[in-house]
């Protein structure tokens, strides 16, 4: 089992970056695929992107494919989310999962591939 812990979010005015961090414990965190999903309210929560178990592999919604960039640090059991050019319609809840992965170079796509959750953190993004 793996504990996830957000943080980063905040307010900011469109155009401005912002980085997300995600901490785990638990587990070996190296064993699990991470993905970073946002829900705006009255939307569906949506896979925005996610990195392999190595961080070799990745994938990037549309909306956010050249402005955001996931990365993670095995060693220190966390992945992030820089965040940047960002516009009000990125405003949502962000949310860190994972998934216990058997193959390395793997990424995973639907929210219900995904075991275990954070709590969220709010970006806010003016216009």
């Amino acid at each position: 089992q793996v504990h996830l812990v957000e943080s980063g979010g905040g307010l900011v005015q469109a155009g401005g970056s912002l980085r997300l961090s995600c901490a785990a414990s638990g587990r070996a965190f190296s064993s699990y695929v991470m993905g970073w999903f946002r829900q705006a309210p009255g939307k569906e929560r949506e896979l925005v992107a996610t990195i392999s178990r190595s961080g070799g592999t990745t994938y990037y919604a549309d909306s956010v494919k050249g402005r955001f960039t996931i990365s993670r640090d095995n060693a220190k059991n966390t992945v992030y989310l820089q965040m940047n050019s960002l516009k009000p319609e990125d405003t949502a809840v962000y949310y860190c999962a994972a998934h216990n992965a058997l193959l390395t170079g793997t990424v995973y796509y639907r929210r219900q591939d995904y075991d275990y959750w954070g709590q969220g953190t709010q970006v806010t993004v003016s216009s």
